[in-house]
């Protein structure tokens, strides 16, 4: 393992102590409503801005003291220290013996020779690759780059899996009002058969790109959809008239309806693809964190250079916020600890993002990878076990749908459950519905969320209404959820990519208290592993033989059913 410092055992600190006995005082007296009613200044003393982007953190079980020892906390960690090691190219990732420089992928191109790691300028090597996507785009979108019968391409298919996947889907379905080439994107990730037949079936193949995204051109899941797409590439291209079905035909075609995102270039060669058509990342580039990196060529496809470096500008505004902002005002820093106050001190199991922009549907979805897999460890990053619960169970679906989905449980239920709420003030498409302002609508149901969860609603307050008392208890809120309202001005490239850096960094912060090493993922290869020995299992006795009495039962089960 490289040398780092050893993680601190938080739960022997003097400031893990003072936090136990705070939240045992928080519990006992604190209400939102008295919070409020007692202090006029509450809010301002608990928003803050980071760029377009404000925070309203006075509706959570927080008050100064809170910040106070939250702080306290990070300091004894060594939040501090542990950044600037990542952001110097430190081999934070313990395991892996990595950097971990996920920051170098939006920095400027006049940082090139800034940052040397192992050896080599990585701000240079980021925008080497990024110079070459940003011309391969321009030819896709301004028809320079054809399919093999000279036709424009007008789809692009993206076959990935986990970070390769859910970061542009985030993305894609987020900046779709910037879309301005006439080429759709669709992504291919699930190994289930029904994925890529259902995507792939509206599709014309003559117009259709695809990239196939995997560093390691080994993935089990991109692999076998890369093929199946190339099969039905082929045989679609073949039935059209479109080559003839010999060799030198299918080859041609292949070259010219297929790119690679991967650094196996003999891997991608041997698949078919030109190997010019293969753009690299790198090692300290974790699969969650890649979005920003060549696992976005679909992105800049779809979007153009422009939109994609303002979207890289959004993260690099964020690096550099949480690198030269005091603890004491430094967004993610007090995300990430007022998320730990509720993980570790409150016992919360559970974290809901809930954006009220349906351009964000996805965001949860990508929010689930980034934390769980990064921060779903029981060792420290030197091997030892953790000494307290890490890991939030993060989850969430756009507003207003939740609201008559999921919301009765955190507004009534037993379970305490933190919330995200996040906005905009401005919409990509204001409508009105006769003289009402629908965003207007959406935003006004946005605030009355996280007013009733602070606030409830009492048996007074419901008697008052002429509710018959045995209905009375029914209809009572008990108030004092947490939440954090976040409003941006519009949802831009800007803006959501400094969205994506922000709980980035939350994990991070996080990790640091935790102990853990957040950039590995060793938690998925055990099922990987299993999943090859298991196939095998299904035509081979002998296979068959080795497993468990449970899988032997179930593989018969699917063979006397199998049609």
């Amino acid at each position: 393992m490289p040398v780092v410092s050893a993680p601190v055992d938080v739960t022997q600190t003097p400031e893990w102590a003072a936090l136990v006995e705070h939240q045992k005082e928080i519990a006992a007296n604190f209400t939102l409503k008295k919070a409020f009613a007692d202090d006029p200044d509450r809010v301002s003393k608990f928003s803050h801005d980071m760029g377009e982007l404000h925070f309203d953190f006075s509706k959570n079980l927080i008050n100064e003291k809170t910040l106070r020892l939250l702080l306290d906390l990070a300091r004894a960690v060594h939040i501090e220290e542990r950044r600037d090691a990542m952001l110097a190219g430190e081999h934070v990732n313990t395991t892996e013996d990595r950097a971990v420089l996920h920051s170098a992928l939006r920095a400027p191109e006049s940082d090139r020779g800034s940052l040397m790691v192992d050896g080599q300028d990585v701000v240079g090597d980021v925008h080497d690759v990024l110079n070459r996507m940003y011309a391969f785009a321009d030819k896709v979108r301004s028809g320079a780059w054809t399919g093999v019968t000279g036709k424009k391409i007008e789809h692009v298919v993206s076959i990935g899996i986990g970070g390769s996947d859910l970061g542009p889907v985030m993305v894609y379905e987020g900046l779709k009002p910037f879309a301005n080439a006439g080429i759709d994107c669709t992504y291919v990730s699930n190994i289930d058969p029904n994925d890529i037949a259902e995507k792939l079936r509206p599709l014309d193949p003559e117009t259709t790109l695809m990239i196939v995204v995997s560093k390691t051109f080994t993935t089990l899941e991109t692999l076998t959809n890369a093929r199946e797409a190339k099969a039905w590439m082929l045989e679609g291209l073949e039935r059209n008239g479109a080559i003839d079905g010999s060799d030198a035909s299918r080859t041609d075609a292949i070259k010219k309806h297929f790119v690679a995102v991967s650094t196996a270039l003999d891997r991608v060669e041997e698949f078919g693809i030109d190997p010019e058509n293969a753009f690299g990342f790198w090692n300290w580039v974790g699969g969650r964190y890649s979005v920003d990196s060549a696992v976005g060529l679909s992105l800049i496809v779809a979007f153009g250079r422009e939109v994609f470096e303002e979207f890289l500008r959004g993260f690099h505004d964020v690096d550099v916020y949480f690198k030269e902002t005091p603890l004491e005002n430094n967004v993610p820093v007090l995300m990430g600890m007022i998320n730990v106050w509720y993980s570790n001190f409150w016992h919360t199991e559970t974290h809901a993002v809930l954006p009220y922009n349906q351009y964000m549907h996805r965001f949860p979805a990508y929010l689930q990878q980034l934390t769980m897999e990064s921060n779903g460890k029981s060792v420290r990053w030197d091997g030892s076990p953790v000494s307290c619960d890490t890991g939030e169970i993060f989850w969430g679906e756009p507003g207003t749908n939740g609201q008559h989905s999921f919301y009765q449980l955190i507004h009534q239920g037993t379970r305490m459950i933190p919330a995200d709420f996040i906005a905009f003030v401005n919409t990509e498409n204001p409508l009105k519905d006769g003289e009402q302002d629908t965003h207007e609508l959406l935003l006004g149901n946005f605030l009355a969320q996280t007013k009733a969860l602070a606030f409830g609603k009492t048996a007074d307050e419901v008697r008052a209404e002429g509710t018959p008392e045995p209905i009375v208890p029914a209809r009572c809120f008990a108030g004092n959820k947490p939440s954090t309202s976040i409003l941006g001005t519009a949802l831009t490239p800007h803006s959501l990519g400094a969205f994506v850096a922000l709980y980035e960094y939350i994990v991070f912060v996080e990790g640091t208290v935790w102990g853990v090493d957040s950039f590995d993922q060793w938690g998925v290869e055990l099922g990987k592993q299993l999943a090859r020995e298991i196939t095998v299992a299904f035509h081979d006795d002998e296979a068959l033989a080795e497993q468990d009495a449970s899988t032997q039962a179930l593989i018969a089960f699917y063979h006397e059913h199998r049609a």
